[in-house]
């Protein structure tokens, strides 16, 4: 599972745009128990969600033409101006060229098969990881996996590893670095019939699904995917907050949780 000790290729950051930063930060409120806090005057509205007092993402405007409020995954790069280099070489596309704000750059991409992405290239992160109502695992949605896990692995050195879900293959991602199981933070999967593009997803661990499912719904998100058990997984549900953005929740079994 991810934990805060920020590696290369880990998910390092994650922020969300927002039509209404103050009704999505209610909505994330009721729904986690996070509380915003404005990053200052300076920042366009941009703010950070917190869970006592810790940083678990962070929320701000749309800021591209025609966007789409959406979770945005940013992984640890050593070099963002090599990793966007190599994004090009691999393929895929510089959405926002990298950008430094002191000793922090960060940039934005598209992987080839149209999933966005960010990298982070910062000595800090998220405060925390797995542990209720924080991010725990991201999960990349394409058509076609095999390439997907190819060009990252151009950019993160990312390994992978096969395991057999309902319907099919499921490939654990894992940073290049370390035990692989210990480093795994996410997986890759085929998109299924109805799911409109490729997009990472972030997964935030909870407590109780379904009453986490029922929190969202009362305060206008939708259910995208009943909460379901997974066999050596758990309870996972997918939703959409009232402004469209997609986000799934996960409540680890037991034996998961303590891996």
């Amino acid at each position: 599972m991810l934990g805060t000790d920020f590696r290369t290729g880990s998910p390092v950051w994650l922020d969300l745009g927002s039509p209404d930063i103050e009704a999505t930060a209610a909505f994330y409120g009721a729904v986690f128990g996070w509380t915003f806090a404005p990053a200052g005057p300076e920042a366009g509205g941009y703010g950070y969600l917190q869970k006592d007092g810790a940083t678990v993402a962070a929320v701000g405007p749309l800021t591209e033409p025609g966007a789409t409020p959406a979770w945005m995954t940013y992984f640890k790069a050593a070099d963002a101006l090599a990793t966007a280099d190599a994004v090009i070489s691999a393929g895929g596309t510089v959405r926002a060229e990298p950008v430094s704000m002191g000793e922090v750059w960060m940039a934005q991409f598209t992987d080839p098969q149209g999933a966005e992405f960010a990298v982070l290239q910062s000595g800090e992160g998220l405060g925390r990881t797995s542990e209720d109502d924080t991010l725990v695992w991201v999960e990349l949605h394409v058509g076609d996996p095999v390439a997907a896990i190819a060009f990252y692995r151009e950019l993160f050195g990312w390994r992978s590893a096969e395991m057999q879900a309902p319907g099919m293959t499921y490939r654990v991602l894992s940073i290049a670095d370390g035990d692989q199981q210990e480093g795994s933070f996410g997986g890759a999967a085929p998109l299924r019939d109805g799911q409109e593009r490729a997009r990472w997803v972030p997964y935030f661990a909870v407590a109780d699904a379904d009453a986490t499912v029922a929190r969202a719904r009362d305060n206008g998100g939708t259910v995208v995917m009943p909460a379901a058990d997974v066999p050596d997984v758990g309870r996972i549900a997918w939703l959409a907050d009232p402004a469209g953005a997609v986000f799934a929740v996960l409540k680890p079994n037991p034996r998961q949780a303590a891996a």
